[in-house]
């Protein structure tokens, strides 16, 4: 698991925005947890200065407003392999 950042809001499509930490940007597709490490959506985009991104995250939670606010980090999605 790694940190991601603050949610900052939800925009009125209904993804979550949050502003990363650090230089780190997860890929699109990498699972997103919340602070009870609990899965709350999966990364859609990432946009903004390399130095800091903004994530944009799917939700997959019904209140994502609660996130507001909060922590949230991400695990690596598996890789598809060619048979």
């Amino acid at each position: 698991m790694r940190r991601i950042g603050k949610v900052l809001h939800i925009t009125k499509a209904g993804d979550i925005v949050v502003r990363s930490d650090s230089d780190f940007a997860p890929r699109i597709g990498d699972r997103v947890y919340g602070p009870d490490l609990l899965q709350v959506g999966v990364v859609s985009d990432v946009f903004g200065p390399v130095s800091s991104p903004y994530v944009a995250v799917r939700p997959l939670v019904d209140d994502p407003e609660n996130l507001v606010g909060k922590i949230l980090y991400v695990r690596r999605g598996k890789k598809w392999r060619r048979g």
